[in-house]
């Protein structure tokens, strides 16, 4: 079973592909399964994936008001979807913020650049 920092990664794919290109609902069932996101936790990585998308451009207005230097579309595209994310995390659930942030520090870790890390925790800390 995907644990639910798995999960997290997976979305954050799934935000990064859809930003990229315009996928079908199938394509995100497919990197799921490939994943071994299941059950409870195929269920929180929708859950996640869809407050995402739904809230967009709410999340997308909070960013860019945290945002000093760049707006949220100038930042690059693994970042863009980490800070989606970890913004969504904050505003609309009910996870404790510094989780939130602590996940998004550990993405941009694994997927990012050597800077992701501190640009990921100064935007999200600022939420």
């Amino acid at each position: 079973m995907a644990t639910r920092h798995q999960v997290r990664e997976a979305v954050v794919s799934l935000l990064y592909a859809k930003g990229m290109v315009s996928q079908k609902d199938e394509f995100i069932d497919e990197i799921l399964e490939d994943r071994k996101i299941r059950n409870k936790q195929k269920e929180f990585a929708n859950s996640l994936l869809n407050g995402v998308l739904q809230n967009l451009s709410s999340i997308d207005e909070v960013l860019n008001s945290h945002l000093s230097e760049h707006k949220i579309h100038e930042v690059g595209e693994v970042e863009r979807a980490i800070l989606r994310l970890g913004a969504y995390e904050i505003k609309f659930t009910q996870i404790d913020k510094a989780v939130a942030i602590n996940e998004a520090i550990e993405l941009a870790k694994e997927l990012g650049n050597e800077t992701s890390p501190s640009f990921i925790n100064g935007v999200l800390d600022k939420i």
